[in-house]
């Protein structure tokens, strides 16, 4: 039998991939990745080179990385229990393969008698540096451990993978279980006539009558948002908030688990804590650094969070009168929105109409072709997935080089996880036979279309797709030689760099002006409505940073301070940390901590990293000041852009990068001045 999956190939044959393939293409891949690592150590050459030792190590896992890309992209977007059980089949073999070869002995010893070389003494730039970090991996990843602790590093990460699995199993399955049904259009006053032609549409799929509600986000916050009635709120934004936290799903114990190995981990690796392990290659260094940059983001932002909050709840009396109920968690997204009516007239719902998903597609190409000199157009070339809606693009350069190819995948489905994300599946870049093209894609979760309309984005929305897309641009526009060190193969706390970036332009009313335009009648948004919107951009600014805050310092105290015997339950500490950062009384139920799929979806993740987006958020705040400088569309700081930083992936130093882009340091306030908080 034919296996799709032996061969690496650019134009990933989906069509071809059924599930009895995968167990059978790993175990194969894994046999062939083991006989590479031998014969690479026991080879006897006469000379040890960048290639034949450095490259060779790199080319081990490149089939196996290759396949396996593919069996968890196909895990994301078409969760059938038989890829499940698959998936989780094949899973710790290639964690305990991927574990073991980071701590392989003979691997090790010879990496090391290279780096002892006059050649490996001598090497410049991108090479001295995946040297470097080759060995320092090898370092934190046991190498240098005892036999025994080298076999306990292995069996940590492999029940890390399999439990990080099961989180994400319970999530989902936790998620699909849950779903309402309103039979009376009275109880939905006050949702958007587009949010109850959706609720119908999805009740009509599901052979119901009436409006049907969900768990994924198109259905959640619009409720959340507009819903007048407040029994209906509440009844959404706790199933939402306590998914995963209840029964035979419930993801606490795992959690629990998890943060106990990772612990371990690093302290079998001889260091503090996980924060510290993690941390130790990103820009931050160590979990100290990350929690003053935060803690010093706070203390700027504290007071005008508390301002918020007194005049929210002084306009909440205002409308309810003074013997109102105390103001609760589903009632803080509803009043937000009226408050920011009131003083700014503005609705975001009024730019739907605007932001029809082919339209927002083509202001954001149209953009990156005016910023970096590319063209994106649609192409029949690739083979898709299972999945309504998919949809695959090419890119071609200036001088007509096929930089690269990515799909699309943007609308909600039950067999698909929650979120949205970017991820390749082939990296290319300059080789010896020539540049090869890159293969990525976006995948998503935003507001779909109707039997009567096309899909109308959100603001949000299409500030979802913009950070996407910045991430698949870093990928596509990488020239970076070595395959490891291409596109947003960075350091994490430097990643989020290209693709928050890209949402500045969202904000730019002269860009909005050259694309936006009502999906009925052609016209573009109005200007009252645009000057509206800008004069709204930083409304709560300050409560919807303190929210990142408390997910990102409560990350770092989970992986720095959290012990069970002395803490108790997670959900409850988790529940009381954030309590610390909100101003209203969080339920008893809350268990946000038990979805958050960021920390706990995966072995690692953003574990201990999740400041993350702040801190990439502060250094894309002040970057995007050069292009405000010269001018939002420059070719010129585009150009810059993409040359001393998309390009580059993780060849230099991204403290370098960032300089070398620049000309100076981060200004500390850059982020804090643009939200109008300093």
């Amino acid at each position: 039998m034919k296996n799709p999956l032996l061969e690496k190939t650019f134009n990933v044959p989906f069509d071809q991939i059924k599930v009895e393939h995968i167990k059978l293409a790993i175990n194969i891949l894994l046999k062939e990745a083991k006989k590479q690592l031998e014969d690479l150590v026991n080879s006897n050459l006469t000379e040890r080179t960048f290639e034949n030792t450095v490259l060779a190590y790199e080319s081990i896992t490149e089939k196996l990385q290759f396949a396996n890309n593919i069996i968890e992209h196909l895990k994301s977007v078409d969760n059938s229990p038989e890829l499940v059980e698959a998936h989780n089949e094949v899973d710790p073999k290639i964690t305990e393969f991927s574990s073991n070869l980071s701590r392989h002995e003979g691997l090790y010893s010879l990496l090391k008698k290279y780096s002892q070389t006059e050649e490996a003494k001598n090497l410049k730039g991108a090479k001295k540096r995946f040297l470097k970090q080759i060995l320092d991996d090898f370092v934190r990843s046991g190498a240098e451990l005892d036999e025994g602790g080298k076999k306990r590093l292995s069996e940590i990460d492999i029940k890390l993978s399999k439990l990080a699995s099961q989180f994400q199993q319970n999530l989902l399955d936790s998620t699909n279980a849950y779903s309402l049904v309103i039979e009376e259009e009275n109880r939905l006053s006050g949702l958007p006539k587009r949010e109850k032609e959706a609720a119908k549409e999805r009740a009509k799929k599901k052979n119901v009558k009436g409006y049907l509600f969900n768990l994924q986000a198109p259905s959640v916050f619009p409720v959340l948002q507009y819903a007048d009635e407040r029994e209906l709120r509440k009844e959404i934004y706790l199933a939402y908030n306590t998914r995963a936290s209840k029964g035979e799903k419930d993801n606490r114990e795992i959690i629990v688990e998890m943060l106990r190995l990772r612990d371990e981990k690093a302290k079998l690796l001889g260091y503090d804590n996980f924060a510290d392990l993690i941390l130790e290659d990103r820009m931050a260094k160590n979990g100290k650094t990350a929690k003053t940059f935060l803690r010093e983001i706070k203390n700027k932002t504290t007071v005008h969070f508390e301002k918020e909050n007194e005049r929210l709840k002084q306009f909440y009396r205002e409308l309810e009168g003074n013997d109102a109920p105390e103001m609760e968690p589903w009632d803080a997204g509803y009043y937000s929105e009226k408050q920011r009516k009131a003083l700014f007239d503005f609705d975001s719902e009024e730019l739907r109409p605007y932001f029809s998903f082919g339209k927002v597609l083509e202001g954001m190409f149209g953009l990156v072709n005016d910023l970096y000199g590319i063209t994106v157009r649609p192409t029949d070339e690739l083979q898709v997935w299972k999945g309504e809606g998919v949809q695959t693009y090419k890119v071609v350069d200036e001088d007509g080089t096929w930089l690269g190819s990515f799909y699309l995948d943007y609308f909600p489905r039950e067999e698909k996880r929650d979120g949205a994300w970017m991820n390749f599946l082939y990296l290319g870049g300059p080789r010896k036979e020539g540049f090869q093209p890159h293969l990525g894609l976006n995948c998503g979760n935003l507001t779909p279309p109707t039997e009567n309309k096309p899909a109308l984005l959100s603001l949000s929305d299409v500030r979802t797709m913009f950070h996407e897309f910045g991430h698949l641009l870093h990928q596509i526009l990488s020239t970076a030689e070595i395959r490891s060190q291409s596109g947003p193969q960075v350091a994490w706390d430097f990643v989020e760099l290209p693709s928050q970036i890209m949402e500045n332009w969202v904000g730019e009313n002269e860009f909005l002006n050259r694309f936006a335009e009502h999906y009925e009648t052609g016209e573009k948004i109005p200007s009252e409505l645009l000057d509206k919107r800008k004069s709204a951009e930083n409304y709560q600014a300050a409560s919807f940073l303190m929210r990142q805050l408390a997910f990102s310092l409560m990350d770092l105290s989970l992986h720095v301070d959290y012990d069970l015997k002395k803490e108790g339950d997670v959900v409850e500490y988790c529940r009381k940390f954030v309590q610390d950062f909100s101003s209203f009384s969080l339920p008893e139920e809350y268990s946000m901590i038990t979805s958050f799929h960021h920390l706990f979806g995966d072995s690692t993740g953003y574990a201990a990293a999740y400041y993350s987006y702040l801190w990439a958020e502060a250094l894309e705040a002040d970057a995007f000041s050069k292009f405000k400088k010269e001018g939002i569309f420059s070719r010129k700081v585009g150009t810059e852009f993409r040359q001393k930083i998309l390009s580059k992936g993780d060849g230099k130093d991204p403290a370098k990068l960032y300089r070398d882009f620049m000309g100076r340091d981060p200004n500390p306030d850059a982020l804090m001045i643009r939200k109008s908080l300093l």
